[in-house]
């Protein structure tokens, strides 16, 4: 069979020329032809493969409830998840009833020393309160485990939202103080409104003691091991004894890492100065909108009504079945993805990504041996890294094991709660055990991809290899500006501001890393141009694009271009690339660039993602890593004057 452009002409706007806005020349009559679904909050190519993937686990779900017997009993369970989320009917009957053995326990609190065992239990259940615990490698020794404490408990997605005060966060703060009051009514609350305020109170105090996200992304700064003893005398108010015994640490562990002690600090204050019926309203608003999705229509609707409705402007909610399928991703996910990958994942597929990859390895490695601003002891401590590159496929090589956990057909909080309590002993299990290095943090059925420091890897699910980013039957160019792009992003991470501080084993080295000073220096006049390349653009009025926050993810997404470029041009061994469709091989690579990110999003779920998302919007990440790439000038003949165009020693060049 022939191979095809892959170009999609049907959505391309000719009246823009390419060189003014490449982006809207690709996508133009798409962005205009488009309405975004009542049920979505963004969509465009990565949402639209999304829905494709739902609809592939629905069938094979379906195709699990018609069998009496299913051959493996985790395909049972499957089926059961999702049968139990289905039957609104039960649900109906029982409203806030399945929350009784919580609330119950909340009430029994009775001084603040007990807050410490209940936050054990609850943190074990999923539901989210005062700060995050998690099981992570060792940054500093990635050849462990080590158990983290994160800063958390809010429930706005960043403390902007509650500490600024323009008019849309004082807006959304009054609509969320109402929704607050409308859940713990629910629940059978009588001071629902004076408890709302104070939650809303509370949450503010944990705000202004968090980190920025910008400060977040200092794996240096957010690696602080301490002893237990330290760890009480940071949060003396605290019961850490507690706390570590309920759920389960025991002696797994003789330290504990804290990723932003100021708060824990904080926190101790807070917890000292709020009085202990304002805890427990706090603790009865978490747990019922943590679980209010697993609850009766009342509850749903509320829940969508604020997180769906005024956070992110959707319409109306996701039908039913793609909640459901959500919740069995969430929960089972691996055993879904072993039945996902067996239907929609032809072993053909992999071959080929094993080829681009090889190729886009190959490209990195040629890219660091002629970078200019790279010294060659700093060149040649990136290429020992990059040779450690380990790369996963389409699924993981051993499947999890969910025989321990209890699925029951009429029981669905019950069912999360347990699927959550598996999730996290089976994490804990892994304290004082060798490392996994099999293990996958993200199922088959994902579309996205990932690199993970610590591990020095490259992972790309199944559910991304398919159109827009990856088409067997397309010629290679195209493919290279999709998914090649995208591997190339991910390579990348390994080398930008973060990645660029662990070694080739996944040690965290902090800065210089592997860098001389002098290179360093080099590198940060780059990355500083890049910050306030992206901060210029806002796509909302008011609200530019944060490019401290936004950083790795733009190095990743320009040094993924280029390095994919690269490894096209590779490809060819020097051969000329046919013209398809009217383009060249070199147009058509940045023409699946642009492709891949077409996209609309409503104005309140813009206004999230730029308080709260590493990455920038996805119209910018289509449309600003071509004009600091050379061949993309000559490829569509861009020159002075054209809005594309930058002067060379405007482009930044990593890559």
């Amino acid at each position: 069979m022939p191979l095809i452009s892959g170009v999609e002409l049907q959505y391309f706007d000719k009246s823009v020329r390419p060189q003014d806005d490449f982006y809207r020349y690709v996508n133009g009559k798409w962005l205009e032809s488009t309405d975004i679904p009542a049920d979505k909050s963004s969509y465009g190519s990565f949402v639209e493969l999304r829905d494709e993937t739902l609809s592939e686990l629905r069938s094979i779900i379906e195709k699990l409830q018609s069998v009496a017997s299913p051959a493996e009993p985790q395909d049972r369970k499957v089926a059961d998840l999702y049968a139990s989320f289905m039957d609104e009917s039960a649900l109906e009957q029982l409203n806030a009833k399945p929350l009784g053995a919580q609330l119950a326990e909340i009430e029994t609190l009775r001084d603040k020393a007990d807050i410490a065992p209940l936050l054990a239990r609850f943190h074990k259940l999923g539901i989210s309160a005062g700060f995050v615990p998690r099981v992570h490698l060792d940054a500093k020794d990635p050849t462990r485990y080590a158990f983290e404490l994160r800063q958390g408990g809010l429930s706005l997605p960043d403390r902007d939202y509650y500490l600024l005060n323009n008019e849309k966060f004082v807006a959304i703060r009054g609509q969320y103080e109402a929704h607050v009051t409308k859940m713990l009514a629910l629940v059978g609350d009588p001071a629902a409104a004076q408890n709302a305020k104070d939650v809303l109170a509370l949450e503010t105090a944990l705000a202004r003691i968090q980190w920025t996200k910008v400060q977040n992304r200092d794996p240096v700064k957010t690696y602080n091991k301490l002893s237990f003893g330290e760890l009480a005398s940071l949060v003396a108010d605290f019961n850490w004894a507690t706390y570590l015994e309920g759920n389960g640490i025991g002696t797994r562990t003789d330290f504990v890492l804290v990723a932003q002690p100021s708060y824990f600090e904080g926190l101790n204050t807070v917890l000292r100065d709020t009085p202990l019926d304002v805890w427990k309203a706090y603790l009865r608003w978490h747990l019922v909108s943590d679980l209010a999705p697993y609850l009766s229509k009342n509850f749903v609707d509320e829940d969508f009504s604020f997180y769906g409705k005024v956070l992110r402007g959707t319409e109306q909610d996701e039908p039913r079945w793609k909640r459901g399928i959500r919740l069995v991703d969430q929960s089972i996910g691996e055993a879904l993805g072993k039945l996902y990958v067996d239907e929609f994942f032809p072993p053909q597929a992999k071959d080929r990504m094993d080829r681009l990859v090889k190729n886009l390895l190959e490209a990195c490695k040629t890219a660091i041996g002629s970078m200019e601003w790279m010294g060659p002891v700093t060149r040649q401590r990136a290429q020992e890294k990059l040779a450690k590159f380990a790369t996963k496929i389409g699924y993981p090589a051993k499947w999890r094991d969910y025989s321990a956990l209890r699925i029951e057909r009429g029981d669905l909080l019950g069912n999360v709660l347990r699927a959550r309590a598996f999730e996290f002993d089976r994490e804990l299990h892994k304290l004082g055990r060798p490392v996994d290095r099999g293990e996958w943090e993200m199922t088959p059925q994902t579309v996205n991809a990932y690199y993970n420091p610590e591990m020095n890897e490259i992972v790309f699910p199944a559910a991304i290899l398919r159109p827009p980013f990856f088409n067997a039957r397309a010629d290679d160019a195209i493919n290279y500006g999709g998914i090649g792009a995208v591997i190339g992003h991910e390579i990348s991470h390994g080398f930008d501001d973060q990645g660029s501080q662990y070694d080739g084993d996944g040690k965290l080295l902090g800065t210089p890393g592997w860098f001389t000073e002098q290179d360093l220096t080099r590198f940060r006049e780059r990355t500083h141009a890049l910050v306030e390349q992206y901060a210029a653009y806002a796509p909302v009025p008011g609200f530019p694009i944060n490019g401290e926050l936004t950083l790795g993810e733009n190095i990743a997404d320009n040094a993924g271009l280029a390095i994919a470029y690269r490894a096209y041009r590779l490809s060819l061994d020097g051969a000329q690339a046919p013209v398809m469709d009217g383009f060249s091989g070199d147009q058509r690579f940045f023409i699946g660039w642009a492709q891949v990110w077409r996209s609309k999003t409503r104005e309140n779920q813009a206004i999230l993602w730029i308080k709260s998302n590493p990455h920038s919007p996805a119209e910018f990440r289509g449309l600003l890593p071509e004009s600091n790439l050379a061949p993309f000038y000559g490829a569509f003949g861009v020159k002075p004057g054209d809005k594309m165009y930058l002067a060379p020693d405007k482009r930044v060049t990593i890559w």
